[in-house]
């Protein structure tokens, strides 16, 4: 099964800022907050520690979020390639999701998500520093080892989400999000997805779904591929079919895509230090 690429939406793009602390210097995913005005989170990829940020839109840092990770691996985490926030096992809390699943030699036995209630308190602060409890959970590709820069929350069927990154084709995962806690569960491989172009350029860096579960978003280094949901259909059989390609400003090292709250618009930036923040809108 395979996805093309065929159409290109122009829509109006704005910078609507930088990011505003040095330590945001290889920036790899962007994600809305379910529960403070925004309020978006960023993170590091490979060579940072256990944290993740909370920026507003326009980049400003209110606070550094830090947490137990791996106590087997220096740093705590190996290479975090994507962040999300949506439901988990506490019925009405926001959870954010940080994915450390990027694997460039393809040999990890298994891959690691961090799973932590969301807190109004990260969102108040001026560049403050904080610690959180954080769940653990390890997963496996029934298929071997993967490179991996995107992981989604998908609301109404209450998955985890993970798109390989490399290859003529990518593969899209799934687990349930009322995975267990401390333990690695296999991912069930749903589909392969096919994008026209040159690698590395057409490789697969960050995707999201908006918080209704209605608009799928992947990007690549140069492009960005959107999808409408039909009827809460399963979310791999609405990336199957043809998506529209929108407008992107190629980036230095573009890896971060994320939906505002209202799903109305979505924003992008990438690694580097102070890097740009892009805001554009969805389709009508």
């Amino acid at each position: 099964m395979g996805a093309f690429a065929k159409h290109r939406l122009f829509d109006r793009q704005d910078i609507t800022g930088t990011l505003s602390d040095k330590e945001m210097d290889e920036t790899s995913g962007i994600a809305a907050s379910s529960i403070s005005p925004d309020t978006y989170y960023v993170h590091n990829d490979s060579g940072d520690t256990s944290r993740f940020f909370a920026i507003t839109a326009g980049g400003k840092l209110k606070s550094t979020i830090y947490f137990k990770g791996d106590s087997t691996h220096k740093l705590g985490v190996q290479d975090c390639e994507d962040i999300d926030v949506g439901p988990g096992p506490q019925k009405g809390k926001s959870y954010v999701y940080l994915g450390d699943i990027g694997d460039n030699a393809q040999n990890r036995p298994y891959i690691t998500v961090y799973r932590m209630a969301e807190k109004k308190s990260w969102a108040a602060g001026d560049a403050t520093n904080v610690n959180t409890e954080a769940v653990r959970a390890d997963f496996k590709y029934p298929d071997g080892p993967k490179d991996a820069e995107t992981m989604m929350i998908d609301p109404i069927a209450q998955q985890l989400i993970i798109v390989s990154k490399r290859g003529d084709t990518v593969a899209v995962y799934t687990t349930p999000l009322k995975y267990k806690a401390n333990t690695t569960t296999v991912l069930t491989k749903r589909c392969k997805l096919y994008f026209e172009g040159f690698k590395p350029f057409k490789w697969i860096t960050a995707g999201d779904i908006s918080k209704d579960g209605q608009q799928i978003l992947l990007k690549s280094y140069d492009k960005v591929y959107y999808w409408r949901r039909q009827h809460n259909e399963p979310i791999w059989e609405t990336m199957i079919r043809k998506p529209q390609e929108l407008n992107y400003k190629v980036e230095k090292q573009g890896e971060a895509i994320g939906f505002q709250p209202d799903g109305k618009g979505y924003y992008t930036t990438s690694e580097g230090v102070f890097s740009p923040i892009y805001h554009y809108d969805v389709p009508n």
